[in-house]
């Protein structure tokens, strides 16, 4: 048996652990709703159905193939369809964040938001990490349609809003996926901080200008 593959397993499991924690205390995951995933070289480690993202324990977190055959841990997360869409269309991307955070949750459910853009482009920092934000139209959650939905999508697009909902998210690693899905979540803060008011959303030139220079 390959100690060394055993060994980035378990950093794997203890990195989602940690992270989780961060994103909970955060208040970014409420309850035992969201759901983290890794990919690996043999399948997909993801984080169990009905757990909290605060109290998850590393030996526990669920195992599952590519296809999304249950191998080991706990029960998988209901929501890993939408993982393993993203990760059939992203080749790149290895790690996936799904979220019920308030503050974008709340822009998923507004009338005025923008389906083909959810969030405007108010700061260069989401711009660089988020960029456009589609939102998914309504799916009951367990529905396979969902699956669907995102999987249009996911080509395209590295992160996406569930309507009424919640944020997809996928990044190059773990950390990368969380830095994206904090992002998001400040953005639609901020959004909703100043609502009614005029705001200064950056402009195409200045929108071409952070590609120039921070070419994705």
């Amino acid at each position: 048996m390959n100690t060394g593959v055993i060994s980035e397993t378990t950093k794997i499991r203890e990195r989602i652990v940690r992270l989780a924690e961060l994103l909970y205390l955060r208040g970014y995951a409420h309850g035992t709703t969201g759901n983290i995933s890794v990919r690996t070289e043999g399948g997909i480690i993801v984080t169990p159905t009905n757990s909290s993202m605060g109290l998850l324990d590393p030996a526990r977190l669920s195992f599952v193939r590519a296809d999304g055959t249950h191998v080991s841990g706990d029960k998988p997360s209901k929501e890993t369809f939408l993982h393993i869409a993203m990760y059939e269309e992203r080749a790149t991307s290895n790690a996936v964040v799904h979220l019920h955070s308030t503050h974008s949750v709340a822009i998923s459910i507004l009338a005025e938001t923008d389906p083909a853009n959810a969030l405007p482009p108010l700061t260069a920092y989401h711009h660089m990490k988020v960029g456009r934000l589609p939102l998914v139209p309504y799916v009951r959650p367990g529905d396979m349609r969902l699956a669907d939905e995102v999987r249009q999508r996911a080509g395209t697009y590295h992160a996406m809003l569930l309507a009424n909902h919640g944020p997809v998210v996928a990044g190059k690693s773990l950390e990368d996926a969380l830095a994206i899905a904090e992002e998001l979540e400040e953005t639609a803060k901020l959004r909703l901080l100043t609502e009614g008011r005029p705001v200064n959303a950056l402009t195409a030139a200045q929108l071409a200008e952070l590609d120039h220079h921070f070419p994705s």
